[in-house]
């Protein structure tokens, strides 16, 4: 392979040049894989009948079993299912494990630059070093099925050992700066081809002062079984300074480890502080079946919520008083519904932890609302203009409703951005994706996934 190995343009073309059967095999990690009975086979009999242009598999891994008490090292070997891909599967790290079978006929298509032409020349348009894969495998998905063949074929040695919530960051850490930028130009190119892209001149005008509120912004604080934590957050959002009234509205969704007993007990402090500017509001559903994104639709429909909601987790910070200022005034300057800020990794005692601040500077007014069907998430903190929040409801789920809502905003309206740090992320066993078993993070990324292929719809028919 050539020297930037399969991710890279030039590599891929050399392959395709000297492939001379219907199928080639590709390998995409250097881990060792050993195939099962059969696996070979198998996988050739599923790609003539499906016609597909690409086929995966399930696999195993072995990792170390470190007992405790010992320092012998075994060996444990465990199934690492994947998932089906859908049009929304465009987040560049898809897995779809660490070996491929790719039709030899649509892999030659590609390199020979089928829709890649720009203009008349024969210039391919992107000669990328890390984005040669990606862009092969959009392209496939655009002329064929890449299908996914739920048995267990092989087995590899994992190399990433790290916990899921050690993982989930690399896409926004600044040393992979030269990567992204290159995976967003072959995604861009892919909602070009497809006819998604949305084009940011078009969006529709907010209008701030059509509607009167009881306060200007509430701090919105869903949780559930954080009495570790939610003294500190409810209390950073209380020590808020701003030239305007506000609230917190804390959503306590039926917990049962002492968290009620905090929040009165903060709520009465409130009371007789006599601070007309700041109120705790607690609500506690009535039901019993509302997520993360439940939580949120009973605070922004509450009476008491102020023109902007924003958020704040049960297990974080803001990291000044004068983050909540910032962003009202974002909102009118940068004419946005939408205001996502910055933040910074840390543990419980506020160290800085890798990859520490992360702004999501790969957002630009030209290209973000594109750019965010390839990444997992837009940032934080997130504010939301209330009446467009109201109109379009989080999903009640406790995974995506965030990343949900922001797609939708950003079909339609303009979403800002502060690159400053204004809220800290803190780290501890208790996240609740901390550490997640493989059937957890695939049922997380089949859910984002599903939200960007229903995103795909609506821009695609919004465009015809």
């Amino acid at each position: 392979m050539g020297k930037n190995g399969l991710v890279a343009t030039q590599t891929l073309i050399e392959l395709a040049d000297k492939a001379a059967t219907d199928y080639v095999l590709l390998a995409l990690t250097d881990a060792p894989c050993d195939m099962g009975e059969g696996a070979l086979k198998r996988l050739l009999r599923v790609a003539d009948d499906t016609k597909a242009a690409m086929v995966y598999a399930d696999y195993r891994e072995q990792k170390p079993a470190h007992s405790e008490g010992s320092t012998s090292e075994e060996i444990t070997t465990l199934p690492h299912p994947t998932i089906d891909y859908q049009s929304g599967a465009l987040r560049d790290d898809f897995d779809f494990g660490p070996l491929v079978l790719v039709r030899t006929s649509m892999l030659k298509a590609w390199a020979a630059g089928a829709e890649n032409l720009v203009g008349n020349s024969s210039e391919r348009l992107a000669d990328y070093r890390y984005a040669g894969w990606y862009d092969l495998r959009l392209f496939l998905s655009r002329n064929g099925i890449l299908f996914h063949l739920n048995e267990t074929l092989y087995t590899t040695i994992q190399t990433d050992t790290r916990k899921s919530g050690e993982r989930q960051f690399d896409y926004v850490n600044p040393r992979n700066r030269d990567v992204q930028v290159e995976m967003e130009q072959a995604c861009t190119g892919h909602l070009r081809q497809i006819g998604a892209l949305v084009n940011p001149t078009h969006y529709e005008t907010v209008e701030f002062d059509a509607e009167t509120f009881p306060v200007e912004a509430s701090v919105v604080i869903p949780v559930y079984n954080r009495a570790r934590t939610i003294r500190d957050a409810v209390e950073s959002a209380l020590s808020q300074e701003t030239s305007f009234a506000f609230n917190v509205i804390v959503v306590d969704n039926h917990s049962t480890d002492g968290t009620g007993n905090i929040l009165k007990d903060i709520a009465q402090s409130t009371e007789n502080s006599g601070n007309p500017k700041k109120d705790l509001v607690v609500l506690t559903p009535r039901r019993r079946d509302l997520g993360i994104g439940g939580c949120w639709n009973m605070a922004i429909n509450d009476h008491r919520c102020g023109r902007f909601s924003v958020q704040l987790d049960s297990d974080d910070l803001y990291s000044s008083p004068q983050t909540l200022q910032r962003i009202v005034e974002a909102f009118r300057k940068q004419q946005a519904a939408m205001i996502v800020g910055s933040y910074r990794m840390c543990n419980f005692q506020l160290e800085t932890l890798p990859p520490g601040l992360i702004d999501h500077r790969e957002w630009t007014d030209e290209n973000g609302p594109n750019n965010a069907l390839r990444i997992n998430g837009l940032g934080a903190p997130r504010a939301f203009y209330t009446p467009v929040a109201r109109q379009l409801q989080f999903p009640n789920t406790s995974y995506g409703e965030d990343y949900a809502m922001g797609l939708a905003v950003s079909r339609r309206w303009r979403i800002g951005r502060i690159y400053d740090e204004l809220y800290l992320c803190r780290r501890w066993e208790g996240n609740s994706d901390a550490a997640l078993s493989i059937e957890r993070v695939n049922a997380n990324n089949l859910y984002k996934d599903r939200l960007r292929t229903m995103e795909l719809l609506a821009r695609t028919s919004d465009a015809k």
